[in-house]
């Protein structure tokens, strides 16, 4: 019998929808990209959901690692993990608005939810599972890292998240005093057309001095020269 973490007991509704989808569930899906669904994570679910692999951590929803970690030991496959995402991906329970609580109906659909489902089953709750190396230089790698291209257009990380602003455009010309107090005390000052509180004010926190450094240092050389690339 399945035993379910401890993370799922925090949520009593999605502890259900997780213990019957793992009965249902028979095999994943055999098209899905799962490069591809890396990235649809982190641009669709890396700002509730922690996830190591793919350089998350915030907290708002279940910590995905936590969540399958318990399961992925007592032997559960890649597929019946894929199949428990897809499920409560498709039918979220219980439905509210309180995104600590549940998410929001159909976030994913079709290809996007199978290449997504299909990442997440490959590597929640996998021991020691880290982003994977990326060019470009030390910074360029706390930059992905931390999943900085999901929420961020970045030309030079070859990065295109929209829901924060555009790397390319805000951060020409800006000091890197200005840059670091974005990173760390991103409440402190709040781009014109965005909502408070939407960027993690944990970097400060997770990210070294030394990989800060280097963080500011690879934004401000990609930046240089208007949004391109070096």
């Amino acid at each position: 019998m399945f035993k379910l973490p401890n993370q799922l007991r925090l949520f009593p509704a999605l502890a259900g929808v997780v213990a019957l989808a793992l009965v249902a569930s028979g095999c994943g899906t055999s098209k899905a990209d799962e490069e591809r669904g890396r990235a649809l994570f982190i641009q669709n679910c890396g700002t509730c959901h922690t996830l190591a692999q793919a350089g998350t951590n915030v907290r708002v929803g279940p910590d995905l690692d936590d969540a399958f970690a318990a399961a992925r030991a007592a032997g559960e496959t890649d597929s019946t993990i894929e199949g428990v995402v897809k499920a409560q991906v498709e039918n979220p329970r219980p439905s509210t608005d309180n995104p600590a609580v549940s998410m929001p109906a159909e976030i994913l659909v079709g290809q996007d939810l199978d290449d997504v489902a299909a990442y997440v089953g490959r590597w929640a709750g996998v021991p020691g599972a880290a982003p994977p190396k990326v060019p470009g230089g030390p910074g360029a790698q706390v930059f992905a890292s931390n999943s900085c291209g999901g929420c961020h257009t970045l030309a030079a990380a070859e990065a295109g998240g929209t829901v924060g602003p555009n790397l390319d455009e805000v951060l020409v010309g800006m000091p890197p005093a200005m840059i670091e107090k974005s990173i760390v005390d991103p409440s402190a000052e709040i781009a014109k057309g965005y909502p408070a509180n939407l960027m993690p004010a944990t970097y400060g926190a997770e990210i070294s001095q030394k990989e800060l450094k280097q963080l500011i240092e690879f934004l401000i050389d990609s930046t240089a020269k208007g949004g391109g690339s070096k």
